[in-house]
C-alpha cells in the first residue's frame, strides 16, 4: 500500500546544521539576559554558547509509475520547511486585507481547487479563470493554465501580487513577517536567515505543495490486485484507453498529464481566452490550455480554464459532440464534428471509471489542514 513516509534522521546533522545564535548557558548578571532569540554578556557576567539548528531531511516516496521527483538544488525537501510552507499556505495575512490565503481558493476538499467557477479575490474582483487543481504537482513542467510559471517556486510569488487575487505587495508581506517572533525564528531554523525575503517564503510554500501526492485511489488499489473494479469500471477503462474514447492521448501515464498544452475544441474562433498565446506570443498556441490531471477529478468541479462545465458527464458531452473547429485545434482531436457516438450507458462507464481516481486519503489527509 502507498504511503507518503518522511525519513527522519536523528544523523540529520550531516544534512544541515547551523551554529550562529548564542544561547546563555550561565549568568551571574539576571540583567544580562535578553530573550529575543539571542543573548549578549555583559562585562563577562554571562557565559555563552552557541545553539545549532538541524533541519530534518525529508524523502518523497515516489508512487509506482511515477518519475522522481526533481527537487530543486537549493530548496532541499525537510520537515521543518514544510512545516513552515504549509503555515504560509494557510496564512491570511499574506493578503491585502487579511482576509485570504493560499487555501483560500485551493481547498483540499476539492483536490486543492476552487468550487467556484471563478476565484473571488480580496476587494471582490473575479478572475476569468478557475483555480487550478494543486495535486502530484511536484511533477509539473509547468504552472498555471498557460504554463506561465516553470516551477512551484515561480507560481507562488503571483498570487500574492495579483490584483484580483490577494491584492499585496511582497515589500508589505516581508515587513510583516519580519515584525513576527514566530516566523523569524521558523525561517532562521529552515534556511538560516536572519532576513525574511519573497524568495525563502515561496520557497517553502513549494515544499508543502510537492508533498500534496495523491496515488491511492480505487483504480490504484486495482493496480496493486487489492480490489477489483466493476464491470461498469473496467468498460470505462477500455474506452479511456482506446480510441473509442480518445482520452488516453492527453491523460497518458499513471499520473493522468502530459505536461503539454492543447486546444480541445471548446471555442470557435474569436477566442476569447488566448491561453498559451499569451505568454508565447505565437498565434499557433491560441485557445491551448495545460492538460489538468484527472486524479481526484470527482473532487475538483468545475471544469475545464473557465469552468464552464458543472459535472464529468457534461465534459463527456463535450467530447462526444465532437467539440469546436479552430486554426489551432489539436490534431488528436480526430472526432472533430463527428464526435465519439458513445451510447449513454458507455458515457456512464465512462464517468464510473474516472470516479476510481478519487483519493479520499489525500482529501481527507491531516497533514495538509491548516
Amino acid at each position: 500500500m502507498y504511503k507518503r513516509i518522511s525519513l527522519l534522521l536523528i544523523i540529520g546533522i550531516l544534512f544541515s546544521c547551523k551554529k550562529d545564535l548564542p544561547i546563555i548557558i550561565g549568568c551571574t548578571d539576571s540583567s544580562a539576559l535578553n530573550y529575543n532569540n539571542s543573548a549578549t554578556y555583559d562585562n563577562g557576567s554571562c557565559i555563552y554558547d552557541t545553539i545549532s539548528y538541524v533541519t530534518t531531511p525529508y524523502l518523497i516516496v515516489t508512487p509506482s509509475g511515477f518519475p522522481n521527483m526533481q527537487i530543486p538544488e537549493n530548496n532541499p525537501m525537510t520537515v521543518e520547511g514544510i512545516a513552515l510552507g504549509r503555515k504560509l499556505f494557510h496564512d491570511k495575512t499574506l493578503s491585502g486585507d487579511g482576509t485570504q490565503s493560499c487555501a483560500s481558493c485551493h481547498l483540499q476538499i476539492a483536490g486543492f481547487s476552487d468550487t467556484n467557477r471563478f476565484s473571488k479575490g480580496i476587494d471582490g474582483s473575479f478572475g476569468d479563470r478557475n483555480a487550478s487543481t494543486i495535486i502530484n504537482a511536484g511533477w509539473n513542467i509547468s504552472n498555471f493554465w498557460d504554463g506561465r510559471a516553470v516551477t512551484l517556486e515561480d507560481q507562488a510569488f503571483d498570487p500574492v501580487v495579483n490584483p484580483i487575487e490577494m491584492n499585496n505587495t511582497w515589500q508589505i508581506v516581508e515587513n510583516m513577517l519580519n515584525t513576527n517572533a514566530t516566523y523569524k525564528d521558523l525561517f532562521k531554523k529552515v534556511y538560516n536567515i536572519n532576513d525574511i525575503d519573497s524568495t525563502h517564503v515561496v520557497m517553502a510554500i513549494a515544499q508543502f505543495e510537492r508533498t500534496l501526492i495523491s496515488a491511492n485511489s480505487r483504480y490504484d488499489k486495482y493496480l496493486r490486485q487489492e480490489i477489483q473494479l466493476t464491470p461498469s469500471e473496467l468498460n470505462g477503462y477500455v474506452i479511456f484507453n482506446t480510441e473509442q474514447g480518445d482520452c488516453f492521448h492527453c491523460h497518458s501515464t499513471d499520473m493522468f498529464i502530459d505536461n503539454l498544452f492543447h486546444n480541445n475544441g471548446l471555442d470557435a474562433e474569436p477566442f476569447l481566452d488566448l491561453g498559451l498565446a499569451k505568454v508565447t506570443g505565437l498565434s499557433s498556441d491560441n485557445g491551448k490550455f495545460k492538460t489538468p490531471t484527472l486524479r481526484n477529478i470527482e473532487f475538483s468541479a468545475p471544469y475545464m480554464h473557465d469552468g464552464r462545465f458543472a459535472t464529468l458527464e457534461q465534459v463527456v458531452e463535450h467530447y462526444n459532440s465532437g467539440g469546436n473547429f479552430s486554426s489551432t485545434v489539436d490534431p488528436l482531436m480526430k472526432k472533430l464534428g463527428v464526435g465519439l457516438q458513445l451510447t449513454n450507458q458507455q458515457k456512464q462507464d465512462l464517468v464510473a471509471f474516472l470516479k476510481t481516481l478519487s483519493d479520499t486519503d489525500f482529501i481527507t489527509n491531516p497533514d495538509f489542514t491548516p
